[in-house]
């Protein structure tokens, strides 16, 4: 008969509510203009991306929690090899008195079709409380400011300050959702499929959390931080239509030829520049993800000296290498291709541009990156 494992509890949700409580508190006394940030979130068109926000945190908090518990399960299993011959395999097992097979109608379909009333009724109450973000006809003679597109276009919109329209509008989001989509079939782990896991996935889930987050960072950047004139205003601060800013955005071929290198402006020295540049960004990030594939995931240990984090960042896991000697060279290419280009390049361009206002790294006459 089955036993059930008893895991020791622990009061660190205590700790993490106190936590979190306390960045809350600060971030609330960093506000300088609560009128301001009220009118942002209350608008009818940023009413999804507030109600998203909640939403994403909670639904990545729920799967993280039970792909730990199926964690525990599998390290508790594997230590007592006879308790997994006998134990349920599930983190919630069977139970006397259930049923072990139950059928879709009206088990699965009565939880559906509630999802769908109350999914429903939100629906109706929504557009009957808040006015639909309808405008006057186009004016050329009187535009808004800010003007931004629809909450989900807005990551397109954060985009075009990094690169070129076409760039940004087409080959980046595209690269985006294509390279989300491939990550999960390039990936040659064999387990973790089916069930929630984070030790057994734990290169697969991440890469993917960082595309996925990246565009909510950026849709969330595009809604509360940029004002009129699409100028960097941290949420609380009052918009001031009037504001000007003064930083000079320059590429990179002309800040470094301030500094004795003239011939960098002319061509083609500068676009040979630049496609190096971007060369050497690109093998940075392939050596950065390589080394990623063959480290084991970090454990409370690592962090206890620095010769402890040490050992973990230079020494290479036994299962990771595995996996990596499985992985054909087609499917290597393709992850870094689309991790590079999109995971590691847009961030490198992004820190570039705000905190070094540079505006594009290789410069050519066909397009600018």
């Amino acid at each position: 008969m089955a036993m059930a494992i008893e895991r020791p509890r622990s009061n660190r949700w205590l700790l993490w509510l106190v936590g979190s409580l306390a960045v809350v508190g600060v971030l609330a006394l960093m506000v300088e203009d609560w009128g301001q940030l009220w009118k942002i979130s209350s608008a009818p068109d940023n009413v999804p991306i507030v109600g998203m926000i909640p939403l994403v945190i909670f639904f990545t908090w729920l799967g993280l929690k039970q792909s730990k518990e199926n964690d525990q399960l599998v390290e508790t299993l594997e230590e007592d090899p006879a308790l997994a011959k006998t134990h349920h395999r599930k983190t919630h097992p069977w139970r006397p008195g259930w049923a072990r097979e139950i059928h879709v109608w009206p088990y699965l379909v009565r939880v559906e079709f509630l999802a769908a009333i109350i999914v429903t009724v939100i629906l109706f109450a929504w557009s009957i409380l808040l006015n639909a973000p309808l405008e006057e006809p186009a004016n050329p003679n009187l535009t808004m400011n800010p003007s931004k597109a629809p909450w989900y276009f807005l990551g397109l919109q954060e985009m075009l300050v990094y690169f070129d329209p076409w760039i940004a509008g087409v080959v980046m989001p595209g690269l985006l959702v294509v390279g989300l989509m491939v990550f999960p079939y390039v990936d040659s782990n064999p387990l973790g499929n089916g069930y929630y896991s984070w030790r057994q996935r734990r290169f697969a889930v991440s890469m993917f959390m960082w595309g996925f987050f990246m565009w909510i960072i950026l849709i969330i950047i595009g809604t509360f931080i940029r004002g009129p004139g699409w100028i960097w205003f941290w949420p609380g601060q009052t918009w001031d239509h009037n504001a000007v800013v003064f930083d000079r955005n320059r590429d990179l071929h002309e800040i470094i030829a301030l500094y004795g290198l003239p011939f960098l402006n002319t061509s083609p020295f500068k676009e040979i520049f630049g496609a190096l540049v971007v060369g050497f960004i690109f093998v940075a990030g392939g050596l950065f993800f390589h080394w990623l594939m063959l480290r084991r995931g970090l454990e409370r240990s690592d962090f206890k000296s620095f010769r402890a984090f040490w050992n973990w960042a230079s020494r290479s896991g036994e299962f990771e290498k595995k996996l990596l000697e499985r992985t054909s060279i087609l499917q290597y290419l393709t992850f870094q291709f689309f991790a590079i280009s999109v995971l590691w390049l847009f961030p490198v361009k992004l820190i570039l541009r705000l905190a070094f206002t540079i505006k594009y790294i290789w410069v050519t006459p066909w397009f600018n990156v």
